[in-house]
């Protein structure tokens, strides 16, 4: 593991380079700049996930503060910089399908790890069909903020389809979390989830185990940032 640190927090980062994290990286999650644990120096450890505390969960469910570069097009499903069975996931490495239609990493990727005070920088480059890219992921600690960054940048002939996510995994109190969000959003009525007149978010049931859950789109203005507080069982809130 590598680590970020101060008198507040320890930021501990799967280091991409290392044979021994690789038993928690698979082809979800962008390699470089994951997240796995912050830990506050009086309450201990604040991220959570499917398989918390268990030291060696599957790497699809994943702990802390994962991110991702999608290797298929959300709600089509189409591959992104996959074609004819083979290809990349940003962040991962060259892939090919299996003949279950799974995905294996035959290739990982090569990455450059650079720590200066206070932060750390991941940088690779891929290519395959016709798309190249350099990836830049920073992860930076100052007292009690800590931020992520990704830079995509496309070295290729062709246009560089990119679908990103953040997946984090935040504690939760007996089972729930809620948080607040910005006035203009909502979404469906659903079994999962519901918003007060406050437009607090919160959970309707506890899911039941780590396959159990709720996956719902929320409907937002343009251009208009997330800025949330959120529940935990050991702060006052995390934002």
């Amino acid at each position: 593991m590598l680590t970020l640190s101060n008198d507040d927090l320890t930021v501990s980062l799967l280091d991409p380079t290392s044979p021994t994290d690789r038993q928690h990286l698979g082809t979800r999650y962008a390699w470089g700049g994951y997240i796995w644990q912050v830990e506050d120096a009086t309450v201990g450890p604040l991220l959570a996930g499917p398989e918390w505390p268990e030291p060696t969960p599957d790497p699809y469910n994943g702990q802390g503060l994962p991110e991702s570069f999608r290797s298929h097009a959300f709600g089509t499903e189409q591959p992104l910089h996959i074609e004819n069975g083979s290809g990349f996931i940003l962040g991962v490495g060259d892939v090919a399908e299996t003949p279950a239609g799974d995905l294996e990493i035959t290739t990982p990727c090569t990455w450059e790890v650079a720590q200066r005070a206070g932060e750390m920088v991941f940088t690779t480059e891929q290519s395959g069909n016709g798309y190249a890219s350099r990836l830049t992921r920073r992860i930076a600690l100052d007292g009690r903020q800590l931020v992520s960054s990704s830079r995509v940048e496309n070295l290729g002939e062709r246009t560089l389809p990119l679908h990103w996510f953040a997946h984090p995994f935040f504690a939760l109190t007996d089972g729930q979390i809620t948080c607040n969000l910005p006035e203009s959003w909502s979404m469906d009525a659903n079994e999962g989830f519901a918003l007060d007149d406050a437009n607090r978010l919160s959970l309707k049931r506890r899911f039941r185990d780590p396959k159990d859950g709720h996956f719902e789109l929320l409907t937002i203005g343009e251009d208009m940032p997330l800025r949330v507080a959120l529940s935990h069982p050991a702060l006052s809130e995390v934002s």
